[in-house]
């Protein structure tokens, strides 16, 4: 278990970048040939602005931002106009309107988010948190594969980790990660098993590094000898495997994950829309 995932996950769409003067009515550029210019909306220039105050710490995660009023008049833009990126940076789960409070800026340690990357959900009754359990914690060098998703350099330090989620005293989850060294300095295993949130948590209060986006890829797999015994399950038993692969701020690769599920009494759960 302690290899690169064998079929992990591209890591998809190219990094989007703020347009210019937010003050005309569409920002334009170069395209990557350098001939033709490109366009966007006043609100996504609106949108990318806020993107980048939220990615420079201007306003903390659980914070509150400005109100759509102050923001434009520092933009110099509308209300309309800043309340459309607001929309859609709440619809990507950046920021969290309140009513009658105003908007803040999301967090891993809310209640409603410790769910949000957490899919596997029992087929009877209320998802409950599960328990960790820590087996490896240590530094190593990248593989070529793990430093390719992670845009580092093949043999560069990454934090790797392997831990068991149970459900009720049941082992449900075998979870193995791999974090870039240099991001993650410090992160141990005894302050993994003393944090009591969610461990995007701890990388969002503690490392400055928050999760925003991420691709899975999921199949089918059979336990092998060394997922059955820490599973507690005969070998051979089918599992799901989810690789997933994570992004903070700037589409920038952050996190490569492979869990395997166990299915027996849970199963995985997406909301579309």
């Amino acid at each position: 278990m302690n290899q690169a995932p064998s079929n992990p996950n591209s890591n998809g769409a190219a990094s989007s970048s703020a347009a210019g003067s937010a003050g005309g009515t569409s920002g334009s550029g170069m395209s990557q040939t350098g001939t033709s210019p490109t366009f966007s909306p006043l609100y996504q220039q609106i949108k990318a602005l806020i993107t980048q105050s939220l990615q420079s710490g201007e306003w903390k995660p659980g914070e509150l931002i400005p109100s759509e009023v102050e923001l434009a008049g520092r933009y110099k833009v509308s209300q309309g106009t800043v309340r459309k990126a607001i929309d859609e940076l709440a619809a990507e789960n950046l920021v969290v309107r309140r009513q009658g409070k105003g908007t803040f800026v999301a967090t891993h340690n809310e209640a409603r988010a410790h769910f949000r990357f957490l899919k596997l959900v029992p087929d009877e009754g209320v998802t409950q948190h599960p328990d960790h359990q820590y087996l490896e914690v240590k530094r190593i060098r990248a593989a070529a594969e793990v430093a390719r998703l992670l845009d580092l350099k093949s043999g560069d330090a990454v934090v790797y980790i392997k831990r068991i989620m149970s459900f009720e005293g049941v082992p449900t989850i075998l979870e193995e990660l791999w974090l870039p060294g240099q991001l993650f300095k410090g992160l141990t295993a005894e302050r993994l098993a003393e944090y009591k949130g969610p461990m995007y948590g701890l990388f969002e209060s503690e490392f400055g590094t928050r999760m925003i986006r991420a691709t899975e890829k999921i199949r089918a797999v059979a336990a092998d000898a060394g997922a059955a015994e820490y599973l507690k399950v005969p070998e051979g038993t089918p599992l799901l495997c989810a690789d997933r692969l994570s992004f903070t701020y700037g589409d920038k690769a952050v996190e490569l994950r492979r869990g395997l599920y166990l299915t027996a009494q849970h199963h995985y759960q997406n909301e579309l829309s």
